[in-house]
This record gives structure tokens, sequence and C-alpha cells, in this order.
């Protein structure tokens, strides 16, 4: 399998400490992207080899949580990686884009936790997030939003998971009514403000814009916060905050 680095922490999963894997690729080309070196010069790395480094973190860690890039380009060996932490007892998380409804309903009894970035209203993928241009990938730019929305309401029909969706806020990219409407659009049973940092992206374009200060964050998550079960806002600065 194609992996960019694992790691521990608590931070990934709430309340959890866990062992997180990056795998690598991803089908989208996200302009404010601070995993884009994902797609990059990846590490090959045999499933028993990841298996062995879970056995040795065992005892000091509760989850696995695998991230990207895109895990769900490797469905395979993310559904062999989840039952095998599941031999465990181990909780399971993943981080995805949401684009492949399909093969996240095809592993989603083995998840316990969701985190899906929400990255514009349905109807504003195509204006704001582009997808790479390979068969590889398989991506209609037209139904991206359609996709994520699908996958969404997958989630939310499982009795057993937790949704979180996420949005980080890119001034010029997003407006204040953008994360209004998402924030009515979505239904998760936690939804996440995330604070754009211009220090690694994507298009260097954006490394000309201002980093939001956590006080606008704060703002706009008051604002929404009617619209939705749970918000927080996460800073540089402060974390993750509940409003």
């Amino acid at each position: 399998m194609k992996i960019w680095g694992i790691t521990e922490s608590t931070i990934d999963f709430d309340g959890r400490v866990s062992l997180v894997i990056f795998l690598a690729k991803c089908p989208l080309l996200c302009p404010y992207c601070h995993n884009s070196e994902t797609s990059n010069s990846p590490q090959d790395m045999e499933l028993s080899e990841i298996f062995t480094m879970i056995d040795s973190v065992r005892d000091f860690i509760d989850a696995i949580v695998i991230s990207g890039g895109e895990p769900l380009l490797q469905l395979n060996e993310v559904e062999r990686i989840f039952e095998y932490a599941k031999s465990l007892n181990l909780e399971t998380k993943l981080d995805t884009c949401a684009c492949y409804p399909e093969k996240l309903e095809e592993i989603l009894d083995l998840i316990d936790y969701v985190a899906i970035d929400i990255k514009a209203p349905f109807d504003k993928y195509d204006s704001i997030i582009k997808t790479k241009n390979s068969p590889e990938y398989n991506i209609l730019g037209k139904d991206l939003g359609k996709n994520v929305k699908k996958s969404m309401d997958i989630v939310n029909r499982s009795k057993n998971t937790f949704l979180e969706c996420r949005t980080t806020y890119v001034p010029t990219l997003l407006s204040n009514e953008d994360i209004n409407q998402i924030a009515q659009e979505v239904d998760c049973d936690l939804y996440v403000l995330q604070q754009f940092r211009n220090r690694v992206v994507y298009d260097p374009k954006l490394k000309n814009i201002e980093n939001p200060k956590p006080h606008e964050l704060e703002k706009i998550a008051r604002e929404i916060k009617p619209y939705l079960k749970s918000v927080r806002i996460k800073t540089a600065e402060f974390g993750e905050e509940t409003i």
C-alpha cells in the first residue's frame, strides 16, 4: 500500500490516543490543501508491516485513524486495517473527502467515527474544488457535491457511527454566506469550522491571503450554531473550542 506517514496522536480522535496512518494520493486539487505532499514520493508498505506497528503500540493507544490523501482510494487495505483494529478492540476513525459514497458504505460497519471535509456548499463544489484529470481517480467534478452529500446521508443512516463535518474557512474562496449555507445543508453530530493557514498551500496565490483571526471564526460559528447540533472552531492559536 502507498502511505505518506504514521504517527501517534492525542488530537485526531477526540478523547483517544490514536495511531494515525496517512495514506497517499487524492483525487482532488483543493487550492488550500496543506497535505498536498501526500501525493509526492509515497512510501510502499506491506499490510503486515502496518499490523506489526499496531502491535508494537497496542498497549498505548485506544484507536486507529486512517487519513490522507484520500484513504478510500485504497479501499481493500483500509478494510483490512480496520478489521485488524477491531480484532484488537481498538476504535476506528476515517478522515475522508467523501467522494466515494459506495466505497464508504462498503466498510461503514467497521468505522466508529467518520470525519468528512465539507469543502463548499454542495451546489458550488465544481466552482471551488477541482478534480485530477486521470482515469485512476474517475471523479466527475459536476457530481462531486452530490457524492459528498450522499456519503453524509449514508453515515447518518448508521446507528453506530459518529459523524463530524468540518470546513476550512478560506477568505476569498468561501464567504460568510457560503458557511451559513453549509451549516444549513449538513446533518452531523459535530461541525468544526477550521482556520485557514497560508503557510503550506497547494495554490501559491493563497500564500498572500491573510489567515482569519480566531474571533472572526467565533463570530461565524455563533451565527451558524442554531442550525447545528454541536459547533467547534479550530485555530492554531487556541486549538479546538466548543461554541
